[in-house]
This record gives structure tokens, C-alpha cells and sequence, in this order.
């Protein structure tokens, strides 16, 4: 036994000693990288002398690619396994974390690490992208260079980029702020996914602020359940390169009670529900809410401090999205006339956007694609006009399990509802359909067409018909939902030209009636 539990603590000793030494290597990569050394992940792109980091993904493993990263000339590769034909492990650095390593190289080889523009990360199912664009124009309207990463596009200083996803790759984002550093830019806009947070792709980024504006069904196909999406959500609040971020949280969602335990110094904002009683008396807090289909006003309330918003933004779930910013410009000391300048934002674009047209209908973009999403914004049309048309499908090869949920919500408040495709992917929409029907059928009047352009028609024909006086006009509304900003539609593999608000213009340009 004694001799067995020498060999252990050798084996221990031997262990730590192993580690050790490779991160003694590993901070000479970290040096290499700020010479100058190119980082890569993707094997094919590896030039002689470059530093290869191999990525586990949830479909293919990066380590696969070893091999041909050497035969290309790689000088260092950072794995967490090892094939079994490599047999030489000259080059190689064992880490436990290959995401969370690419990081700090990232980070290294960008000059990152010394980036003086403060970040502010933005996360949460619904309103990430309405709340950019809100401290966008907050910083811009009171001198400062704001650049915004996310759903829509990158942009900056004049400068944009339309987003593939709404948080890039670790090495692309880094060369973003790397960029927007250079260009000046006082603060970094960023919507924060789930998926990026879980994969580590916002490693080696030191977060100054976080928001967190709500959580409800999304991303089941990923995520296992609701348990392990919040959690990844909370990993924007907890410490990141030995920094911990100061904290802006909606206090009446459920998951936002209990991100404030955790979270750095939280501003807690709401309507009162999560917000308004001795404990949070230091939060922010709407009262005396007034929604009409011309916009909000409210009061806010903060410590000693109170004022009013008016807003050409409409629905209760943007009095959120208002207070979310005003929430960050308190957290950087700004005061009742800097926050005002917030009742001068027009909107975002495919959110919740009137599309303006020469019959004067009332008809809506957005971008909801969520059960809750979108039953806010079917709330909010129905609380101000009297009749209501939904146009709504659901993505293909996504989360299944939301589409009857999705039907739900609209059968709480629609008259009429076309239902259709959205991004069918490599579905067939008249499956994706049959999932949605058991959450709306025979609780509302249904027409269903597949094909989204001949929907789009038939949506305004209907309302066409039901529009025969201008007072019928002014209280009927079509809400065109799931795409919002999104100009292309994705069908077996291929996106093809698609945007909601252009099919409208065409459609009531050509209609005779």
C-alpha cells in the first residue's frame, strides 16, 4: 500500500510538473501572438509558422484537424486531445480550454488587452438588438463614438458590416474592437448570444457592463432546457480575466431576480413588479405608463430623481428596452437631460417598423420569433387598434417545441391568421405548419398559404376587404412577424432574396382594389 501511494504522488507530482511546463509554453504563445504571429482555427487556412488552435464543436472536433494544420507548417498547435496518429508532441500544448485559450491569444495578437474603449455586453431572449441601437444613440447624442456588434450589423464611425451572426467568432470579434480602438470609439455596443457564451466565443474580452433584459423559451434545439440557457446567460455577469462586470438587470423577470445575486453592484429596472420596495429602492422604475398606437410616456423614477419619457416607440415590452439604456447612461453618471435625449430615437429597423405605404394601412414588420416576443408585440398592436392580423411561420430545423407555443400567442389576441413560412431551412413548411396548428386551431379564423410572398398578398387583400371606410382603416393592423430586419429568405441551403417590408411596397404598388 505504502509503495502504491508513492507511485500516486509521483504520478500527481509528474502531472503538475507537465502542466506547468506547458503553461511556461504557453505564455511564450502568448508572446508570439503579440509579435505578431497569426492565430488560426481552421486547418486549411495555416501557413508555415502560424499558431493553430483546435476547436471542440458540437458537430465536428477541431482536433481532427491536427494533422493537416502541421503538415501546413504549423509551428504550435493548442488542443485539449490528441489523435492518435500524431505521434510527435513537439508542437503540441495541451489546455483544458481551446476556446477559452484562443481568447487570450486573440486578445494578445489584436492588442485587445490594452483596449481603452469600455464594452458594454448586452444578453437576453428578446430585446438585445432594440437596446443597442437605444445606447447607440444614448452615447452618440452625448458626445461619445459608440460601435455596435450585433443582430443587424457592425458598425462604427461611419463604417458597417452586415452581421452574419449577432456575436461573431472569437477572432473576428476581436479584430472588430481591434479595429473600432483604433477609430477612436469611447464605447463597444455588444449583443451577447447564448451560444457565444456557452462556446466561449467571447473569451479574452473584459466586459465593463452587462445587461440582462429578459429570458423565455429559445434556442431548445441547443440548449437542453431552460436551466442551461440561463446559465449560460449568466456567465456575462460573473468574472472574466479577473474583472467582474457592473450589472444592469430587468428585476421583474423571473431569471432576473436571480442573476442579482450574483451580479456586480446591480441597477434593477421594471415596472415596479420586481423593483418597487424597500429593498430595491435604489433602482430604476417606470410608473404612470401610457401606451397608445402613437407611442409611450411614463415617468422614471430613480434614488431622489424622477422624469418623464416620451417615446415614438410603442408597446409596454420598449418602456423595458427605454429603461434597459437608461439604466447604462445612470451607471456612467448621466443625468435627467443627457437620458432624455432617448425620446429622439426613431426606431430599429424590422423591429416593430410601420411600414408606410399610399393606402395608409397600418401594417408592421418584426422581427419576433419567439413565443413571448411575440405575443408582446401581438399585445401591444391589439391594445391599440381594433382588429389585428398576424402573418407568422416558424424556422426550420430549430426548436419544435416552441411552434404550437408560437400559435398560442397569437391566437390570444389575433382576428385573422396567415400562417406561412419563415426560414424553412432544409424543413418542408407544410410540416413545419402541422407543428404550429395544435396551438391555434379553431381558437381563431386561420388562412394558410406556404409560400411568404403569396401570404403577404393575401394578408392585405383580406384587409383590403375588411378596410371598406377610413375609420375601419385606422383600427385595423397587419403585423408581419419572424423575419423583421432580415432581407433574404433560406430554403434548402440557399438564401434567397427576401425582405418583408420591400414585398409589402411591391405588392400594394401593383394591387388593384
Amino acid at each position: 500500500m505504502k509503495e502504491e501511494g508513492g507511485k500516486l504522488r509521483s504520478w500527481v507530482v509528474l502531472g503538475l510538473e507537465f502542466f506547468k511546463m506547458q503553461e511556461r509554453v504557453f505564455r511564450k504563445l502568448l508572446e508570439l501572438a503579440r509579435a505578431g504571429v497569426p492565430i488560426r482555427t481552421h486547418s486549411g487556412k495555416v501557413e508555415k509558422g502560424d499558431i493553430f488552435v483546435a476547436l471542440p464543436g458540437t458537430r465536428v472536433d477541431g482536433a481532427q484537424y491536427i494533422p493537416q494544420a502541421l503538415e501546413r507548417g504549423a509551428a504550435y498547435v493548442v488542443t485539449s486531445s490528441l489523435p492518435a496518429e500524431v505521434k510527435s508532441r513537439e508542437k503540441i500544448i495541451i489546455h483544458p480550454h481551446p476556446a477559452r485559450a484562443l481568447g487570450e491569444l486573440a486578445r494578445a495578437y489584436f492588442g485587445t488587452e490594452n483596449l481603452k474603449a469600455k464594452i458594454i455586453g448586452i444578453t437576453g431572449t428578446n430585446g438585445k438588438t432594440t437596446t443597442t441601437y437605444l445606447l447607440e444613440h444614448l452615447l452618440g447624442e452625448n458626445g461619445f463614438k459608440a460601435g455596435v456588434i450585433g443582430t443587424v450589423s457592425y458598425r462604427w464611425s461611419g463604417k458597417e458590416f452586415m452581421a452574419d451572426m449577432t456575436t461573431p467568432d472569437c477572432l473576428r470579434l476581436h479584430h472588430l474592437l481591434s479595429q473600432m480602438g483604433r477609430d477612436g470609439v469611447d464605447f463597444v455596443c455588444m449583443e451577447v448570444s447564448s451560444h457565444a457564451l456557452d462556446q466561449d466565443r467571447v473569451a479574452g474580452i473584459d466586459f465593463d457592463y452587462a445587461v440582462f433584459t429578459n429570458l423565455t423559451q429559445d434556442h431548445l434545439d441547443y440548449h437542453p432546457d431552460l436551466e442551461d440557457y440561463f446559465q449560460a446567460k449568466a456567465k456575462l455577469f460573473r468574472s472574466q480575466n479577473s474583472r467582474q462586470p457592473h450589472a444592469i438587470i430587468n428585476g421583474d423577470d423571473i431569471f432576473g431576480k436571480r442573476l442579482k445575486k450574483i451580479a456586480l453592484n446591480p441597477l434593477c429596472y421594471g415596472l415596479g413588479e420586481g423593483c418597487a420596495n424597500a429593498a430595491f429602492a435604489n433602482d430604476l422604475i417606470a410608473t404612470s405608463v401610457l401606451d397608445s398606437r402613437h407611442g409611450l410616456k411614463f415617468e422614471c423614477k430613480f434614488k431622489d430623481r424622477q422624469w418623464r419619457i416620451s417615446s415614438s416607440l410603442i408597446g409596454r415590452f420598449n418602456v423595458y428596452n427605454l429603461l434597459a439604456a437608461s439604466g447604462v447612461g445612470l451607471k456612467l453618471g448621466m443625468g435627467e437631460a443627457e437620458l432624455k435625449v432617448l425620446e429622439h430615437f426613431q426606431g430599429v429597423p424590422g423591429r416593430l417598423q410601420r411600414i408606410h405605404n399610399k393606402k395608409g394601412f397600418n401594417i408592421f414588420i418584426d422581427y419576433a420569433h419567439t413565443p413571448d416576443a411575440l405575443e408582446n408585440v401581438c399585445k401591444t398592436l391589439k391594445s391599440v387598434f381594433d382588429r389585428l392580423i398576424v402573418l407568422f411561420g416558424c424556422g426550420g430545423n430549430r426548436d419544435k417545441a416552441k411552434r404550437p407555443l408560437m400559435g398560442e400567442a397569437v391566437a390570444g389576441y389575433a382576428d385573422l391568421a396567415v400562417i406561412t413560412s419563415d426560414n424553412p431551412r432544409y424543413e418542408e413548411p407544410d410540416a413545419i405548419i402541422r407543428d404550429i396548428l395544435p396551438g391555434i386551431k379553431g381558437r381563431v379564423e386561420i388562412e394558410i398559404e406556404p409560400d411568404r410572398k403569396k401570404a403577404i398578398k393575401l394578408a392585405i387583400s383580406r384587409m383590403a376587404e375588411d378596410s371598406a371606410g377610413a375609420d375601419t382603416i385606422a383600427n385595423t393592423v397587419l403585423l408581419i412577424a419572424g423575419k423583421g430586419h432580415e432581407d433574404y429568405q433560406e430554403i434548402k441551403g440557399k438564401k434567397f432574396p427576401f425582405h418583408d417590408g420591400r414585398v409589402v411596397e411591391e405588392i400594394i404598388d401593383a394591387f388593384d382594389y
